[in-house]
């Protein structure tokens, strides 16, 4: 199932628009701001989807009754990107256990690539509400790998994939091989380049979060 939050009206797109401009996208902290809050966002709106119990809470006047919420989350991210992105879901989810991902592309001279898996930290997923993070889904190969790994660590209730821009072709990949997990995204752009980049995307949102890096 596919949650494409850019087809509601909201100050989300707002968010969205700033990160794509070029010239605002050169304040960092105006950046990773935008991504938190995107973070942010889409919590919410997964929090309407989990379950709720009653709870009776004393207050200095009587008691009232409550609903609060009856369901384990854990929220991975896949690094450098999605760490902005993380702490938005965590400001949302503050009592969520947490798993992190590094995964990159290894290019290869002929063009192609293949995703490289060096760490992964997690708990344990039984039964449990999972929410997997990154900013960008273009191919969809880097998170497919990372929730093969994540399988190790239980089968959750739920996998919810959030993203802030994901490609037509990325949300096909993953539907394809995680059919019951939901993609919610802050938008969805039609085209890769043959370097399997979003077209028209944001750029690199590593780079833009956290400065640019070596290339191998």
């Amino acid at each position: 199932m596919l949650k494409d939050l850019s087809k509601s009206a909201s100050i989300l797109n707002d968010y969205v628009a700033e990160m794509r401009d070029a010239e605002k996208q050169k304040d960092r902290l105006r950046f990773r701001s935008n991504i938190n809050r995107c973070g942010q966002m889409i919590a919410y709106e997964i929090s309407k989807t989990l379950n709720y119990r009653k709870q009776e809470v004393e207050t200095p006047l009587g008691v009232a009754e409550c609903q609060v919420m009856d369901q384990d989350v854990v929220i991975a991210s896949v690094m450098r990107a999605g760490l902005p992105f993380h702490q938005g879901f965590l400001d949302v989810f503050d009592k969520a256990d947490n798993a992190f991902v590094s995964a990159y592309r290894k290019h290869h001279k002929d063009g192609t690539f293949e995703i490289d898996l060096q760490y992964l930290t997690c708990p344990d997923l039984e039964g449990r509400v999972l929410i997997l993070c990154d900013a960008m889904l273009a191919t969809g190969a880097s998170l497919h790998k990372t929730l093969e790994y994540l399988e190790n660590y239980g089968k959750p209730s739920k996998v919810h994939i959030a993203t802030v821009i994901s490609s037509t072709d990325g949300v096909k990949y993953i539907r394809r091989y995680h059919s019951k997990a939901i993609i919610w995204t802050c938008a969805l752009d039609e085209e890769l380049t043959a370097r399997s980049y979003i077209v028209p995307g944001l750029g690199d949102a590593g780079d833009l979060s956290f400065g640019e890096k070596l290339q191998e």
